[in-house]
């Protein structure tokens, strides 16, 4: 499974940016996947911020960006995005994607993820 993130950049505060999973070595149509996006900032733990379920489409969102970050599949284009709106300096890390067979979308895990992107960082300024 190979993982590409894009989308990342800098924004000012209350902007919105889009990033973008692209996945390659399965279809969402063959496996039970869960997509995941996590961040990190220097000296932080990865920080799990919203999966999805490739099968039947269920997600999960950390309670610091629900209602702010959305999280979709395209699966023509094997794809999975992640909108983030009125975005806060907060939110400013490397935001990398993540595959796996089987997570529990809910705990939702760095060390259940078994397949990761290189990462983007999205940098938000006040």
């Amino acid at each position: 499974v190979q993982l590409v993130e894009s989308g990342g950049g800098l924004v000012q505060a209350g902007g919105s940016l889009r990033l973008s999973c692209a996945v390659s070595g399965f279809t969402f149509d063959q496996y039970d996947f869960v997509i995941g996006w996590f961040r990190q900032t220097p000296g932080k733990e990865r920080e799990g911020v919203s999966c999805i379920n490739t099968d039947d489409g269920s997600t999960y969102y950390a309670d610091s960006v629900k209602g702010r970050f959305f999280i979709s599949s395209d699966r023509a284009k094997n794809t999975v995005y992640l909108q983030m709106d009125n975005l806060k300096p907060e939110d400013t890390a490397v935001y990398y994607c993540a595959a796996d067979l089987g997570v529990t979308i809910e705990t939702m895990k760095a060390m259940d993820f078994g397949s990761w992107g290189q990462g983007t960082q999205v940098t938000v300024s006040s």
